[in-house]
């Protein structure tokens, strides 16, 4: 199978604010991913995970209902999960209610847009639900070019004492933390439900083989997740990037990802390893 895990879902007007200011900044862009432009991206592959939105802090809202509404489309290959900004007092509760309501299968949060510490105790009562209601938990826990947000907040390292205190929560470090791929790796070593993906490090080539290597000296590519992170990478795209990861390394010493590990990836049963069918 082929499963995307990253992808998005951006209406016109959702995404705003310091994050839409600094995406024109960055990339001259307005981010828009219509539904027509997901079905587009992922009609040749096995189905994805669908991300909403919920960070007021620089500007992005992406309803738990929209993502909701869009994957109800496609039972069984398309997957939604939930958003809500941990500052919200209420947020296990909102949590809650957002799974049963529109029967979204997992959290994705994110401190560096949502602005909040993940190991601020005021938050383990979120991390308790998702737990009790065994969701995974996916973290954009890494850099960001939206000047608000909180870097300091966003180290994957954070996130070991929660994999410690709920070691049954399955857990995805999107992007693998970069630009602290290795932190992430020791991070996902260590911690037996802790996986990351490899959406949009094909940005930035150099790195995403550096990346790879150290994940195969660690011995964990088993727990890297195909990814793209859709509007910005295409699924086919990502592929692509992928299969082409030792470029550097051609008619040098330098180590080569072998061509299993890769297609391994590729075809990674993401649903099943994250609980999700």
């Amino acid at each position: 199978m082929i499963f995307d895990c990253h992808t998005h879902l951006f209406l016109p007007g959702q995404v705003g604010g310091a994050w839409g200011a600094a995406a024109k900044r960055a990339w001259n862009m307005e981010v828009v991913a219509t539904v027509e432009q997901h079905q587009e991206c992922v009609k040749d592959f096995d189905g994805a995970i669908v991300l909403a939105f919920d960070a007021p802090a620089t500007g992005c809202f992406v309803p738990n209902e929209d993502v909701a509404r869009y994957v109800a489309t496609a039972p069984g290959k398309l997957f939604g999960l939930a958003s809500v900004d941990p500052n919200k007092p209420d947020a296990p509760r909102l949590l809650h209610e957002a799974i049963a309501e529109y029967k979204l299968s997992g959290l994705k949060i994110a401190p560096i847009y949502q602005n909040f510490y993940p190991n601020d105790p005021k938050h383990y009562a979120l991390y308790a639900k998702a737990n009790e209601l065994k969701l995974p938990i996916m973290w954009h826990q890494g850099t960001s070019f939206v000047p608000e947000g909180y870097l300091d907040a966003s180290r994957p390292v954070e996130l070991d004492p929660i994999a410690r205190a709920f070691p049954d929560l399955k857990m995805v470090i999107a992007h693998m933390g970069h630009p602290w791929i290795d932190e992430c790796i020791s991070v996902v070593r260590k911690n037996t439900n802790v996986y990351m993906d490899m959406s949009a490090l094909g940005s930035r080539p150099w790195q995403f083989y550096n990346a790879l290597v150290s994940a195969m000296e660690y011995g964990v590519t088993h727990k890297i997740l195909f990814g793209s992170d859709f509007p910005f990478f295409s699924t086919q795209k990502t592929i692509d990037l992928l299969r082409n990861v030792n470029q550097f390394a051609k008619g040098t010493t330098l180590p080569q990802i072998p061509d299993q590990v890769i297609e391994d990836i590729i075809h990674r049963n993401t649903p099943e390893l994250l609980g999700l069918v």
